[in-house]
């Protein structure tokens, strides 16, 4: 099998049917499969994710017992499928079926790993097309990526890597991360990107801010470097303000108070001090799940399997 189609599920019960058709006609002259994951909707998209996979047989239904998050529900995909190539699409008709063939070909003429899809112009809103400026600005500085490279959820990852990626069982998986701990062999490819269908958004400020952490944490130990060397940069500025102080006490004692200096002192340091405490929680804590085994995803039912398997 050529290409494996993953797409998280989140309450769309109203697009998630159309875009499967359309998928069967966009794609027919390819040998493919659809993976479908529902991440624990609230509609009845489980339900119908199940009754498309009755009707096609190249179509794989995956019911999650809870809400994992996109990142989970994309790796229960992964190692569920079969293609020489998977691509990940959203539930919401933004990414157009048609632009899969163009990812596919750049991989396969370029002798590529991973395609990420780079939109001309996105139709997000204002807030997530800064949200995503922002994720991409920070993976630059954290990782090893390509300035010029745009992250995007859609895109065509390669069978060798996607062997590598499944390799990771934690609880806290970052997709992109994996990619780049695995290969450079990266590039982009041009394609149109559409406006939802229905419905809006699910990237919530509490979402973002999860996703930002997960980057942060599980991709590089490079917060808590910055965290070390901004410990010594307050241990020279205090030096520097003991030495300041002593100067002004010994000239113009009759002038100095020291007051506000001292308040500025205090809530710099335990600013500093709270902010190391919660960036190593967010490791230990990590660590401590990780280390005890907490489910990547759990499977509730999938397409003709018992209802009971788990992952």
């Amino acid at each position: 099998m050529l290409l494996s189609v993953i797409i998280p599920v989140y309450n769309s019960e109203h697009t998630i049917g159309p875009l499967v058709d359309l998928l069967q006609s966009s794609l027919h002259h390819t040998s493919f499969e659809i993976v479908l994951v529902n991440d624990g909707s609230r509609d009845r998209s489980g339900k119908i994710i199940m009754q498309l996979a009755k009707q096609y047989p190249n179509v794989q239904a995956i019911s999650l017992r809870r809400n994992f998050g996109e990142f989970n529900t994309v790796m229960c995909g992964l190692n569920h499928c079969k293609g020489d190539y998977a691509t990940i699409i959203d539930d919401d008709f933004q990414n157009p079926p048609t632009e899969i063939l163009k990812l596919l070909q750049k991989a396969q003429q370029d002798d590529l790993d991973v395609v990420y899809a780079n939109y001309g112009k996105k139709e997000h809103s204002l807030f997530r097309n800064m949200g995503s400026r922002l994720f991409n600005w920070l993976i630059s500085q954290l990782m090893d990526k390509p300035k010029h490279l745009y992250l995007s959820s859609f895109k065509v990852i390669s069978r060798p890597v996607i062997d590598e990626i499944i390799r990771y069982k934690g609880p806290y998986p970052f997709i992109d991360g994996l990619i780049f701990a695995v290969t450079r062999n990266v590039d982009s490819q041009l394609v149109d990107h559409q406006k939802r269908k229905e419905g809006k958004s699910n990237y919530s400020i509490r979402r973002l801010v999860s996703l930002f952490l997960n980057m942060f944490i599980i991709c590089s130990p490079r917060p808590l470097r910055i965290l070390f060397m901004s410990g010594w940069l307050f241990i020279a500025l205090g030096l520097l303000a003991v030495v300041f102080e002593t100067i002004l006490l010994w000239f113009f004692e009759e002038y100095y108070k020291a007051e506000h200096i001292v308040w500025i002192t205090l809530v710099l340091v335990m600013g500093l001090q709270f902010f190391a405490m919660g960036l190593l929680g967010e490791y230990l804590g990590k660590i401590m799940m990780t280390q005890n085994g907490w489910p990547q995803y759990v499977i509730k039912q999938q397409s003709g399997k018992d209802d009971r398997q788990e992952a």
